[in-house]
């Protein structure tokens, strides 16, 4: 895992970047570019700024196409390849048919052949004789009975019993069988007529053939359209376009999904009460992505961590309300191609009960093996927020476990509003995580974009909200650690008019219980609201706002 900290580290300090390049061929300078195999790109350098350590975005995976046309030819003959081996699959019956029961072991005894004695063959032999010689044996003459042919009958040569008792006939002599002489054409045309009426032709009806199964995963039935060739991209991708190996994998899945019933675990509910806080949906990243917060600090509650894990049938509870969460996201996601068929999961580590408690670390590699067996290429990025000390140990125990594809997904740090605005516009960003997103009715939604702005140390920043028109002004901003001083005033455009104090300046301390500012100013005349923030710290700010105007009543 490569990760870099400033020495000595303490936990607000802790930053972690997970790559996909093995620790020892990482180099030792502290911001020089990772090497990279040749088919991965590097990653940026961990920067360390003062007493602040952010995280440069990775770039060690880049999501790809799901367009064929954008494809390297063998990826393309490898999916032609995939779909064969699926087609013949369905048309067997055989890609959800439960895998056949292992041989069982033939026991010694049933191996071995019996003997026979010597004696007994040589007394077997001679009654065939006897047998052969008495069906054979010819009827006394009769005077109106056709004239037989004389045959020799030669007796069977004796069987020779070898030394394992087994018994093997030299020679076969051929039986010449009477055969009567009709006299007159007459006789033998009945017997032809006989024969004629006695056959009948028999017609042989050609049995129906059976239809392939139908298939489905993820909702998509398989080889239907082009949304299934998306589905086979993502296991062909997880084996690296190993044919075979990405069939396996998907057989493996439909039994799975089949044994664990996932279709009647999307309907059921009644599952996950009391967990909404623990894993929820909001939003999407700057790239169009579904965003998942797995909030893991709700677990000091003792009566909830209680409820998830207290034995071993309520953690399979637990296990099956996260999947089926999982699920319902992946069924709203667009498998066309070209569509958006991953989603970013935002991990909470902050007052996490850690890797301390077994049934949390249990029900989390549980979870992990699950995803990676069963759900491949789901995940766009796996961002890691509030980390705190004990999570390079935590990672270090379950690294083990991921393959080198999903670790280059990973990325993660201290302070959640930094890297959280990398990827995910602050307007997409929960309240409790430094953005401006809010539950329930409010004046903005995702559709009103927010504008972002670092402040200096020691500097103060202004910005204007410009009116020509009679309306109500509304306008909302927040700092990530505020500590600054806050301020409002509307500037007429008319010369002789009048600056108007909307918000005296005010200093707004860290622990504040009113973590985004809220403000409206009705206007009468043409002019502009200004906004001032005056950070008086030694730490630089960030500072997120939007505006927007209501017809004034």
């Amino acid at each position: 895992m490569a990760e870099e900290t400033k020495a000595p580290a303490t936990p607000e300090e802790v930053v972690v970047v997970v790559s996909d390049v093995p620790e020892a061929e990482k180099p030792a300078t502290k911001e020089a570019p990772v090497a990279a195999t040749p088919d991965e790109k590097p990653n940026k350098a961990v920067v360390v700024e003062g007493d602040e350590a952010t995280v440069s975005q990775s770039v060690s995976f880049k999501e790809e196409s799901n367009i064929v046309a954008d494809l390297e030819d063998p990826e393309k003959k490898a999916l032609d390849e995939l779909k064969l081996l699926i087609q013949e699959a369905l048309n067997k019956h055989e890609l959800s048919a439960p895998p056949p029961p292992p041989p069982t072991p033939v026991k010694e005894e049933e191996e071995e052949k019996p003997v026979v004695a010597a004696e007994d063959a040589s007394s077997s032999a001679a009654a065939a004789t006897e047998t052969t010689e008495e069906v054979v044996a010819p009827a006394p003459p009769c005077e109106d009975a056709p004239k037989i042919e004389e045959v020799e009958i030669k007796e069977p040569t004796a069987a020779i019993v070898d030394e394992d008792g087994t018994k093997t006939v030299e020679a076969i002599e051929e039986t010449i069988v009477p055969v009567a002489k009709e006299t007159g054409e007459a006789s033998s045309a009945a017997t032809v007529e006989e024969s004629k009426e006695e056959t009948t032709p028999v017609v042989v009806e050609e049995a129906t053939p059976t239809p392939p199964e139908e298939v489905s995963i993820f909702g998509i039935p398989l080889l239907a359209d082009d949304r299934s060739d998306v589905i086979l991209w993502k296991f062909l991708r997880a084996r690296d376009f190993k044919v075979k190996e990405a069939f396996a994998m998907i057989r493996d899945t439909v039994r799975w999904r089949k044994e664990f019933g996932i279709d009647a675990l999307v309907e059921e509910e009644g599952l996950g009460v009391d967990l909404e806080k623990v894993v929820f949906m909001n939003g999407f990243d700057k790239e169009g992505h579904p965003v998942c917060y797995n909030v893991y600090g709700e677990f000091r509650n003792k009566e909830l961590y209680q409820k998830a894990f207290a034995d071993e049938d309520k953690c399979k509870n637990f296990l099956r309300w996260r999947i089926q969460f999982l699920e319902k996201s992946i069924r709203k996601l667009d498998f066309s191609p070209g569509g958006i068929s991953t989603i970013v999961q935002v991990n909470d580590l902050k007052n996490s009960p850690g890797p301390f408690k077994k049934e949390l670390r249990a029900a989390t590699n549980q979870a992990i093996n699950v995803l990676q067996d069963y759900y491949p290429e789901f995940v766009a990025k796996q961002i890691f927020i509030n980390v705190p000390w004990w999570y390079l140990a935590f990672y270090s125990l379950i690294t083990h476990i991921l393959t080198l594809r999903t670790k280059s997904k990973f990325v993660g740090a201290s302070k959640s509003a930094e890297i959280l605005f990398k990827y995910i516009a602050p307007e997409h960003v929960p309240v409790k995580y430094g953005g401006l997103s809010k539950e329930g009715d409010h004046e903005f939604s995702t559709a009103d974009a927010v504008t972002e702005v670092t402040i200096k140390p020691a500097t103060k920043q202004t910005f204007e909200f410009p009116v020509s028109e009679t309306c109500q002004l509304v306008w909302e901003l927040r700092v990530a650690g505020w500590e600054v001083s806050y301020g409002a005033e509307f500037v007429p455009t008319a010369e002789d008019g009048y600056t108007v104090i909307v918000q005296k300046a005010r200093k707004i301390a860290s622990t504040t219980d009113e973590p985004v500012i809220c403000n409206s100013f009705k206007i009468g005349e043409p002019g502009k609201v200004v906004i001032t923030i005056d950070n008086t710290s030694s730490k630089k700010k960030k500072l997120v706002y939007r505006s927007k105007t209501k017809t004034s009543e």
